[in-house]
């Protein structure tokens, strides 16, 4: 097992082969909140964000998330900030197909003429000559999702991007995109209290597709008939002295060897207490209490 952690914290979540050819560290980390309130303009400790990004390749994170709507574009101009020139088993995965005209505003674009400019801009704001993971950041309801596939392939085919990823899919969706690309990732809301994307998550675990989840913490807009899973959760987190959230990354990280978790914060303290949840390893017993 040393030799698998390879002495870095983040290491004792395992490894997932990210389209056959890219080794990640399955605890990954999330560029969303290191932003603004709101994931809008500048943060509050620019100096504090560069700082946290540094920590989390020191804890061996090797897989950053991110996307050109958070800021906009603020995150990824600080991730090329804080880590450029990257370090060569880092792989940088971002995200195009929403844009903010305002604070409070998420808006589609997944025209393939918007695409391609998010991209190269993306390409430009990160300072590299191809983007490692590519993900259409939610299907446009305005556009054929086969014309927003399809432009992420050409793009792919440019040499622009390394691999093509999606989020915020449904199966169907995923059936589709699959057949005009290989897609590698999946990216939707999951967690213990959540599991709306469960069929979406049996068809990656199924093909080896990396599944990415987002909100790994149940928070208010919970299934209903999961309560009693989130009580257990708190009940093994408390048996075992970690937190909350320590427990619902370890609890993802048992459930499917082919999820990857992102989790994102702005706090230090945050940062090395997600990293460390790599190392807690649930029972079966423990499993099956929480369902």
């Amino acid at each position: 097992r040393a030799a698998e952690r390879g002495g870095l914290p983040a290491g004792a979540s395992g490894t997932f082969l990210l389209g056959g050819d890219l080794s990640i560290r399955r605890m990954g980390f999330g560029a969303m909140r290191i932003t603004g309130a709101g994931i809008w303009g500048e943060p509050p400790d620019p100096d504090g964000a560069r700082k946290l990004l540094r920590r989390a390749v020191e804890l061996g994170v090797n897989l950053i998330d991110t996307a050109d709507a958070y800021g906009p574009e603020v995150s990824e101009r600080l991730i090329r900030e804080a880590l450029h020139p990257y370090p060569r088993d880092l792989a940088i995965a971002t995200k195009g197909g929403l844009t903010r005209p305002a604070r409070e505003r998420w808006d589609h674009d997944a025209r393939p003429e918007h695409l391609r400019q998010a991209c190269e801009a993306s390409l430009r704001r990160l300072g590299l000559e191809r983007i490692d993971l590519y993900q259409l950041h939610a299907p446009d309801p305005k556009v054929p999702l086969s014309d927003s596939v399809g432009e992420l392939a050409r793009l792919q085919r440019e040499g622009k991007i390394r691999h093509v990823g999606v989020s915020n899919f449904g199966v169907d969706e995923l059936r589709l995109a699959r057949s005009i690309v290989r897609v590698v990732s999946v990216q939707n809301r999951y967690n213990v209290g959540d599991r709306r994307s469960e069929d979406v998550l049996g068809v990656c675990a199924s093909e080896a597709i990396a599944f990415l989840p987002w909100a790994p913490l149940a928070g208010r807009e919970r299934e209903a008939s999961r309560s009693r899973s989130i009580e257990a959760l708190g009940r093994v987190a408390r048996g075992r002295g970690i937190t909350e959230i320590q427990a619902a990354l370890s609890w993802l990280l048992a459930r499917s060897p082919v999820i990857v978790p992102i989790p994102g914060t702005s706090s230090m303290a945050h940062l090395e207490e997600n990293v460390a949840a790599a190392a807690v390893r649930f029972t079966p017993e423990e499993m099956k209490q929480i369902g």
